[in-house]
């Protein structure tokens, strides 16, 4: 399984990940509006670099979808548009995709975006580059970035380097490895001297998978949405017969 590690302390904020992964993806060139997102993700892009200032400490922090090892997007997809992948990469399949949008609700980083400006829009996250990782290649974030604040490979090799340089400079780095083990684990990890509590929707995660729990709230959905349709279709009828009313009236009175 691959993964992606980077080095909160080796992170410069050039930005370059950001350029990388826009090209590799197509995606329209310049910088996302400020009203669009508080956190550089949108639709149309995937990775972003936030500024922070912890504790008096300024650092640079790249924000990416985790590719957790049991995602809770994907459990809460009712059609199965988000999966996981024998590399390590949640994937989202566009064709599948009915826009309910619970992918976004369960997600505790915050990451899957919807293209709310167009006419037929669907959910956008970064994908780790599958497509390049399946021909041999890396992520176009890792490529790009010149510090090698960010590297790739086989998740296990990569939380051994993390641990090495843990524990060879332990007055550098806090002393845990961020995805090793949160929610069950992710793909896409990280080293740092300040906490990275933000990322997340609350301060401790905890190390248990979130399907679990995502399935105790989904399993509510099918009697919910019979109690949404059986609504919907009684205001229907309503209006509907109200327009029947009032053109017979009209008819009526001509």
């Amino acid at each position: 399984m691959k993964g992606i590690l980077t080095d909160i302390t080796k992170c410069v904020g050039c930005g370059k990940c950001v350029d990388g992964c826009t090209a590799a993806n197509d995606l329209p060139p310049g910088s996302v509006k400020q009203y669009q997102t508080r956190d550089g993700l949108s639709g149309e892009r995937f990775t972003s670099v936030l500024h922070v200032d912890k504790n008096g400490q300024n650092r640079f922090v790249r924000k990416q979808c985790r590719h957790c090892l049991e995602p809770a997007c994907a459990s809460a997809c009712i059609v199965g548009a988000l999966h996981t992948t024998e590399t390590g990469a949640v994937v989202y399949e566009e064709g599948k995709c009915i826009g309910c949008r619970y992918c976004m609700m369960a997600c505790p980083f915050g990451i899957p975006r919807y293209e709310w400006a167009e006419a037929i829009p669907y959910v956008r996250k970064c994908s780790l580059c599958y497509e390049r990782i399946k021909q041999g290649g890396a992520p176009a974030c890792v490529e790009a970035c010149p510090e090698k604040a960010t590297i790739f490979g086989e998740r296990d090799e990569l939380l051994a380097i993390a641990k090495d340089r843990i524990d060879k400079h332990p007055d550098q780095y806090i002393g845990k490895v961020f995805g090793e083990k949160e929610i069950g684990g992710t793909s896409v990890m990280y080293i740092s001297d300040i906490p990275l509590d933000f990322l997340a929707w609350k301060p401790d995660l905890g190390d248990n998978p979130l399907p679990q729990y995502t399935w105790a709230a989904l399993n509510k959905v099918p009697g919910v949405a019979l109690g949404m349709a059986a609504a919907m279709t009684g205001i229907y009828w309503i209006i509907e017969r109200r327009m029947k009313l009032q053109e017979e009236q009209e008819e009526s009175n001509a």
